[in-house]
């Protein structure tokens, strides 16, 4: 699969790999959003891989225009929002909502391109106000799919059980073996009664610093190839 992205600003990194590897795994079908699509990404390869139908949402115009592109290159239906996806009246309900969301602390050092902050920092997607709105877009069983800082855990499995998305299954992201989680992938669905599920960690580097098996199966898995260019 060809992927333009932009020349300067966000790109894609392995965690929206990951990320389409774990939500791969729950044979997603039916309507699906993905939330700050970026280029498309996430939802591109499910698309690609399951029976689905894909609705893309993006506060920023030039990432959305990406992203509808990617998809017509690649032969690919979608719908598109251009919006602040808190603020935005969507009708539809869907199946699945899936996500890359911003998740870096507004208080660290930001920077200072718009696009990438826009990307990566919370306060463009305030935490609380991001999952109450995903309730209202989820069908009364529809599942929400998302990777998050592992440090902000406990915020988000506290907001995801207040707004009644029960997290199903947890699986941590780390560097390496003995390093400590950055990353964290959560399978919640709405009005679930289900107890957690915590799955094996994902490992991403051996001792050697080399992808390990399970890494590099998903970018196989993925199969893209990225083109830096302007559309």
């Amino acid at each position: 699969m060809f992927l333009y992205q932009p020349t300067k600003g966000y790109i894609y990194n392995s965690d929206s790999i990951f990320l389409y590897n774990f939500i791969s795994s729950f044979k997603p079908k039916g309507e699906l959003l993905d939330v700050g699509c970026g280029v498309g990404i996430i939802s591109l390869l499910l698309t690609r891989d399951f029976n689905i139908r894909s609705s893309i949402i993006d506060k920023q115009k030039n990432m959305l225009q990406y992203a509808k592109y990617n998809y017509k290159i690649n032969s690919l239906e979608v719908d598109s929002y251009l919006g602040d996806f808190i603020n935005i009246d969507i009708e539809k309900r869907f199946d699945f909502v899936v996500s890359n969301p911003p998740f870096y602390s507004s208080s660290v050092t930001q920077s200072k391109n718009i696009e990438l902050n826009i990307a990566r920092y919370s306060h463009h997607l305030p935490l609380e106000e991001f999952i109450k709105k995903v309730k209202d877009v989820l069908k009364p069983r529809g599942r929400f799919i998302l990777c998050y800082d592992a440090k902000q855990i406990d915020i988000l499995l506290y907001n995801l059980i207040k707004y009644k998305i029960n997290p199903e299954v947890l699986r941590f992201v780390h560097p390496k073996i003995d390093r400590v989680s950055k990353l964290v992938m959560v399978m919640a669905r709405a009005n679930s009664k289900s107890m957690i599920k915590v799955e094996p960690p994902l490992i991403v580097f051996d001792n050697n610093n080399n992808y390990t098996k399970e890494a590099k199966s998903a970018f196989s898995r993925a199969s893209t190839y990225n083109i830096k260019g302007d559309i």
